[in-house]
């Protein structure tokens, strides 16, 4: 019964009362305790959450039942919900207990939303492939020898493993939509600032954002509908409604100019993965949509940009984590606080954290200062004025997720550097603040494929609006 229903089909069910919350909620739970040791998608459930949904039910019954009530989604272990575990999937936070709610957690559940536990992710959230955790690797639902993608990996695997129908994960340069990719769902980063930080924890705050990993565009526009809006507690975030989220509806293509960026389908890109996605965008001229190549010389440059950066905002975010206000201590009481300190962190963070966080005292030390940062950051403004030349002439930007398909389980641990540049395509929305959604579009060999398309910042509701129109009448996501 919970094979892959959406949360507009559960939402639906309850109110027609086709089934009840516990009922639904009790075949997740029980589906989790029995299959997930096959997929290692959770580092803690939730222990209060069949509770909960006896009391989601009992407010159906007594019709005070709220809008989202009874869902059932899972959390990325780096967004905090109040009096559960938040390791980040590190060591360093194996015993930390979340004192308050992230903004996006209260929004959610002022309408009802039922937490049912914290997924796997890459350590703070840095990584490709979900292998860099503390708890173990996480597994492709679609194929158990290959990574899900990362950092949400566990978010997504959770999701297309059928253990609910969405989650929330954490996106600083595709790590929502690349796993979304790699698991044959849909990932989605809204614009910067449309959803609060607060509550998140920061990797790069200038690039992090919450996002969604469901199985349509449409419930991510429910999702994100309750977890929008400007919030005190985060001065970044923004009080803009963007269109076509509050009565969501599809959008059709016709008349729309969408542009396919040359240099991500380009050599660094898996012919067959740019073949799949120019035989997509090209049924979109059926729809009456004007398809053409467009050019951002930047674009080349976005990893680059984004690996001086990250890890210089990582290094400063990181250095919170001294043993002594919270979280991991490894030695006694006794010593100085420089032992304590480093000690600490040489024992609780793991190898790539280790390297981002020296990546970033680098980038940051005097005498490299102006070399590295300052010019990332002149780049980084290029690009995104790129981008901005070019939605003046496109409605919406299109790119494969991933130039790459699933890494084996394994493959990447003696390459860094290929998973660092197989985030070419998503990174460039995260510098430029811009929405961006992967969609499933088929497979090759039998593992899947995402088209990510990307829109204006603040035009999230018209972007899934499209995304909803193509999955429904061009792509299926199970070629």
């Amino acid at each position: 019964m919970t094979e892959k229903l959406t949360v507009k089909k559960i939402i639906e069910g309850y109110n027609k009362k086709e089934f009840s919350v516990s009922e639904i909620s009790g075949k997740y739970y029980k589906k989790i305790e029995e299959e997930d040791k096959k997929y290692n998608s959770f580092i803690t459930l939730n222990s209060s959450f069949l509770k909960e949904s006896e009391d989601s039910q009992a407010k159906y019954q007594a019709n005070t039942n709220n809008l989202l009530e009874g869902v059932p989604i899972g959390v990325k272990d780096n967004i905090l919900v109040k009096d559960i575990l938040c390791t980040c999937a590190s060591k360093i936070l194996s015993n930390f207990v979340s004192p308050y709610n992230a903004t996006v957690i209260d929004r959610l559940k002022s309408v009802g939303v039922n937490f049912i536990g914290k997924t796997n992710m890459d350590e703070f959230a840095m990584g490709s492939t979900t292998e860099n955790s503390f708890y173990g690797a996480t597994k492709n639902p679609v194929n158990v020898d290959y990574v899900p993608g990362g950092s949400s990996g566990g978010s997504a695997s959770c999701v297309a493993a059928g253990f609910v129908p969405a989650a929330l994960g954490s996106d600083t340069g595709g790590s929502v939509r690349q796993p979304a990719s790699f698991c044959g769902i849909v990932g989605y980063k809204p614009s910067y600032g449309l959803l609060s930080r607060y509550g998140l924890v920061a990797y790069g705050s200038s690039l992090d954002q919450i996002g969604t990993l469901t199985n349509t565009c449409e419930d991510a526009a429910i999702l994100v509908k309750y977890m929008k809006g400007v919030d005190r507690n985060d001065s970044t975030s923004s009080n803009i409604n963007p269109l076509n989220i509050d009565d969501f509806k599809q959008i059709d293509l016709k008349n729309k100019k969408i542009g396919i960026i040359r240099e991500t389908i380009g050599e660094n890109t898996d012919k067959r993965i740019s073949q799949l996605i120019l035989e997509t965008t090209k049924k979109f001229q059926k729809y009456g949509a004007t398809v053409e190549e467009v050019t951002i010389p930047a674009l080349e440059y976005s990893v680059s940009i984004y690996y001086i950066i990250a890890p210089a905002e990582a290094s400063s975010n990181l250095a919170r984590y001294d043993g002594i206000r919270y979280g991991l201590r490894t030695t006694k009481k006794d010593v100085d606080a420089k032992t304590i300190f480093t000690e600490t962190r040489k024992d609780g963070f793991g190898e790539e954290v280790k390297k981002r966080i020296l990546i970033g005292n680098f980038v940051l030390s005097s005498g490299y200062y102006d070399a590295y940062y300052k010019k990332a950051q002149k780049a980084r403004i290029l690009l995104s004025e790129q981008f901005r030349e070019s939605f003046a002439k496109y409605d919406f930007l299109i790119t494969p997720t991933s130039p790459v398909l699933p890494f084996k389980i394994g493959e990447g641990v003696n390459n860094p550097l290929a998973l660092y540049v197989a985030d070419l395509c998503t990174i460039p929305a995260n510098l430029s603040g811009l929405p961006a959604v992967s969609i499933p579009v088929g497979k090759v060999d039998g593992l899947p494929v995402g088209m990510q398309i990307m829109a204006k910042r603040f035009d999230d509701g018209l972007l899934l609006g499209v995304g909803e129109f193509i999955q429904k009448n061009i792509t299926d996501g199970d070629k």
